[in-house]
């Protein structure tokens, strides 16, 4: 029995399923998706993302997955990323022919929204993170980014300009607040690791079109999915878990997997469940980061370019996301980290983000959009810190070291969970494959991270 159709659930129903088990995955809505989720707009009618998802190349387990579902084509691949601060100067990142590491540092090196001593002080900071290897990252898993950075000379608008910039993307947190070796990963195996680690890959659907396949799949492999129903909790006879209560009654199980939020599993466990199982017992120290998207429609179209990447701005990204019938153009901005912005009125938020179109695209100046919608997801992701990477709780029970024991069939799958990686949809999909593997010696587990170059290798990757 899998709780939770998100990405977690999906891959965890997935690799069993074409193991030869026969899993039953419940999902409270009418769709799978969990977070990953489209809605219709009441008052447009158009069908928008709760939020911009995108991957990059390194992420082997999301790649994998979305081949088992038969959706690899709905991504599109970018090896160029365009970056701005503003007054329509466009400056274009492309890896060039020189093997990784080294492969963005003539692109990087040309940007001219850094000084010469900024680029100084930006390939410091790279070559420490590269010399520092993968052992070197672990040693800083207890310290903000933050302060990695301080140890690497790096200028506060550097740090402001360039690290955060690509940070809070990535991690869905500021460097003062994000674990160092969480944001190390980042740059070290999403940048340096190889030539295709930093491409990025932007669904071409609606979010609910990419995951629409996703129960035939399963079912099609065997598996069974049960859609609508909603988990009340997780069935504990005092030494195994039996099954889980649903609004429908009891569903007996010889194992389940929890494929949920923390804060949702915070509520299937009992008293006594928890007592038994010492991952259950931190759920009430993770906290929550969240993301603001502002969906603009103009009349016109606005920008060229797939994406931009944005610098001095309140907004991180603006996202192309299609023409109109009437021949406009609806584009998305996204703000991670989004904590102070979260209470504010839609309408606030919508001035920021037509002030952001209006700094960028300076031709756009005096065009304000037909059509907007601000979208909050205040729980977006679970927030990395350095505090709470010891509480990320394992897939299965450990009997041994402290901490040890728990409930052996009981298994636990979510990107909140410890698969160092921060908070992703890469890391809740091999939290998933993680928890197949678990029950089932036919699963093939976690797919292995993309090859390291000869080349970072040798250099201490």
């Amino acid at each position: 029995m899998i709780i939770g159709g998100g990405l977690a659930g999906m891959a965890t129903a997935l690799a069993l399923a074409e193991a030869g088990e026969k899993p039953v995955l419940l999902e409270t809505r009418r769709r799978l998706g969990g977070r990953a989720t489209s809605f219709v707009d009441r008052r447009t009618g158009q069908v928008l993302d709760n939020c911009q998802h995108v991957l990059m190349g390194g992420c082997t387990n999301l790649i994998d997955f979305y081949d088992r579902l038969g959706v690899a084509s709905m991504i599109r691949w970018h090896r160029t990323l365009t970056w701005t601060s503003g007054n329509g100067v466009f400056e274009r990142v492309t890896p060039s022919w020189l093997p990784a590491p080294a492969h963005l540092a003539p692109a990087f090196g040309r940007l001219r929204l850094y000084d010469a001593a900024a680029r100084r002080a930006i390939r410091r900071g790279v070559w420490r993170i590269l010399r520092l290897g993968r052992s070197g990252r672990v040693a800083w898993q207890d310290r903000t980014f933050a302060e990695f950075l301080a140890t690497c000379d790096q200028p506060a608008d550097v740090v402001r300009r360039f690290w955060n910039t690509i940070v809070v993307s990535a991690c869905n947190l500021p460097v003062e607040r994000v674990a160092a070796d969480a944001a190390l990963k980042v740059f070290q195996e999403g940048f340096l690791a190889n030539r295709f680690a930093a491409a990025l890959g932007v669904p071409t659907v609606p979010l609910d079109d990419l995951y629409a396949a996703a129960p035939a799949v399963i079912e099609g492999a065997g598996g069974v999915v049960r859609s609508g129903v909603a988990a009340r909790a997780i069935a504990y006879d005092g030494n195994r878990v039996s099954g889980v209560v649903t609004n429908e009654g009891l569903v007996k199980a010889y194992a389940v997997v929890a494929a949920v939020p923390f804060d949702r599993l915070d509520k299937l466990v009992s008293d006594t469940l928890r007592a038994a199982d010492p991952r259950l017992q931190p759920l009430g120290r993770f906290e929550v980061s969240p993301i603001i998207a502002a969906h603009l429609v103009f009349e016109t179209p606005i920008m060229e370019m797939p994406h931009l990447v944005l610098v001095d701005h309140d907004f991180d990204w603006i996202f192309e996301k299609g023409r109109t019938g009437a021949g406009g153009q609806h584009i998305q901005l996204v703000k991670s980290a989004a904590d102070a912005w979260i209470d504010e009125p839609e309408t606030t938020i919508t001035q920021r983000a037509v002030a952001d179109v209006h700094r960028a695209f300076p031709a756009a100046r005096g065009r304000e959009p037909v059509g907007t919608r601000v979208i909050k997801e205040k729980r977006a992701t679970f927030a990395c810190t350095p505090e709470i990477g010891v509480h990320r709780p394992r897939t299965t029970a450990s009997g041994v070291g402290v901490g040890g024991g728990g409930v052996p069939n009981l298994f636990l799958a979510g990107d909140w969970c410890d698969t160092g990686w921060p908070a992703t949809m890469e890391g809740a999909v091999r939290s998933g494959y993680a928890a197949a593997a678990a029950l089932s010696d036919g699963c093939a587990g976690v797919i292995e991270d993309a090859p390291i170059a000869p080349v970072a290798r040798w250099l201490g990757l």
